[in-house]
């Protein structure tokens, strides 16, 4: 009789074990003969050397599945033991399979598209209105590149810029007065990587989500760097976040300049940049539209809505002013950046 030690690497003990440690129990009624014991991510096994070995080969390939699709179900556990091959989940288009195996893949041309730039380009503008997925989508190529081993962390960031409220002093220490500006980023993440293993990445580091402003002065290495709301950045703060990228890594800069909350002289740094950088090699771009939007369909409704009301409001001060438009009351749009 000899004792193994099987430790489950990379994985959420709770998507492994099962509702009610009902895959664990379904594993021990598989292995009659061997004395199985789970603690954390431990597993310790008991047992004559062949059946511990194939044991500890049979939980590895348990967990390289868990770690693809973030789902274990009883007929994948049966298939793996028994030898057979378990079913493979389509995965067609998918960038990473979700919490409890859900797909995440493109839904419209343009996160297509945002897909294909990522891969091609070191630094992607991904631009458009609310709704559209763009950070989502960014937030999922920067997961799956993480569990591929394509990088060593992820980077999230975003201004800390209040949208046309005053908050006012905000209680707490520092991470509770900037996660309400940050809270879109972690409800991205939550969907994605089961809530121990982030709060693992979290606390290790590997996932940093922080302000813009805490970005000054590093080098990001080895890493997925995604800037977010990036049309409240202003001239200075767009440039040194650009600057961060270091080797092996990437940036995907996503923004909507129609919503842009700065003071009203400040200019976008976003829209700047897009200027500056127009025909940089290796910088790709990708423009949302109102089609695009994933959300509830009454959101595509609204955003239309107020695009009507901003040109009414256009003709009617260009009419005030003997048919000239103050350019400060132009909203512009990612087509008139180009």
């Amino acid at each position: 009789m000899i004792e193994r030690i099987v430790i489950i690497d990379n994985v959420d003990p709770l998507a492994f074990y099962g509702v009610n440690n009902a895959n664990m129990q379904l594993i021990k009624n598989l292995y009659p003969k061997l004395r199985i014991s789970a603690r954390g991510s431990v597993l310790r096994v008991i047992g004559e050397e062949r059946e511990t070995a194939d044991f500890e080969s049979k939980i590895h390939q348990l967990t390289t599945y868990v770690e693809r699709y973030n789902s274990l179900s009883e007929d994948v556990i049966v298939d793996v033991i028994k030898g057979d091959a378990p079913k493979i989940k389509k995965s067609d288009g998918v960038i990473i399979f979700g919490m409890n195996g859900k797909p995440i893949q493109p839904r419209n041309q343009h996160q297509h598209d945002l897909v294909q730039a990522f891969e091609n380009n070191d630094l992607t503008f991904a631009l458009g209105p609310a709704g559209t997925g763009k950070t989502y989508i960014a937030i999922a190529l920067a997961v799956r590149a993480l569990k591929n081993r394509e990088a060593r962390k992820i980077i999230l960031s975003r201004p800390a810029v209040e949208a046309g409220e005053k908050l006012g002093f905000l209680p707490g220490d520092m991470k509770d007065k900037i996660d309400p500006y940050l809270q879109p980023l972690y409800d991205a993440l939550e969907d994605m990587i089961p809530a121990a293993k982030l709060k693992e990445y979290m606390d290790t580091k590997v996932i940093q989500i922080a302000p813009l402003a805490f970005m000054r002065g590093r080098t990001l290495n080895d890493a997925i760097i995604v800037l977010d709301e990036a049309q409240n950045t202003t001239t200075h703060q767009i440039k040194m976040f650009l600057t961060r990228l270091g080797m092996n890594a990437k940036m995907i800069i996503t923004g909507d300049v129609t919503q842009i909350d700065l003071p009203r002289a400040t200019q976008s740094g976003l829209v700047q940049a897009l200027r500056i950088l127009d025909g940089v090699s290796g910088i790709g771009k990708v423009e949302f539209v109102k089609k695009d939007i994933v959300r509830h369909s009454l959101v595509q409704r609204i955003v239309e809505a107020y695009e009507k009301h901003a040109e009414e409001e256009k003709e009617r001060r260009s009419a005030e002013n003997g048919g000239d438009t103050p350019a400060a009351d132009a909203i512009p749009s990612p087509t008139d950046l180009q």
